[in-house]
């Protein structure tokens, strides 16, 4: 796996702090950073997420794939699933992040509580690299609900 981040601002942009990360499969990402009022060439433009909220988003993809592969190998019907993170960080550098909730919302039809239940915790104890990485420095905590199709 590679990633090449390409910084596309310079001293004369207003956008001093916005990148663009091309992926080894061949996507393109933008980050930006939040505009800072006291220096701004320091701060970004807002035009696009900051590189930490990508990080949880990955982790939100990484996590939410599993659960529907999981579900999907045990045949259950399922038709949808989202996961919402909120997170906390620490005050001072490294910020990294030190709580994660995740909240599934998985729809299908007939889905056992028990079986999206043991897809997350399989997710997160064996397959999901981002959480199990994430988990080295975060409490993680999850929660789901079912809804039927």
């Amino acid at each position: 796996m590679e990633c090449t981040v390409s910084w596309t601002g310079n001293s004369h942009t207003k956008s001093a702090m916005g990148f663009v990360a091309e992926t080894g499969s061949g996507h393109v990402i933008t980050m930006d950073g939040a505009p800072d009022a006291t220096k701004p060439e320091n701060g970004g433009q807002n035009l696009a997420p900051r590189p930490m909220e990508t990080v949880l988003a990955g982790t939100g993809g990484c996590t939410a794939y599993d659960v529907v592969l999981i579900l999907k190998r045990g045949r259950h019907d399922v038709r949808g699933c989202s996961v919402k993170l909120t997170s906390e960080r620490a005050e001072v550098d490294p910020k990294v992040f030190t709580k994660i909730h995740m909240q599934f919302t998985v729809t299908g039809k007939g889905i056992p509580a028990s079986a999206v239940e043991r897809a997350i915790a399989m997710s997160h104890e064996k397959y999901c690299s981002a959480s199990i990485m994430l988990g080295k420095t975060a409490e993680i905590t999850t929660e789901f609900e079912v809804v039927e199709a």
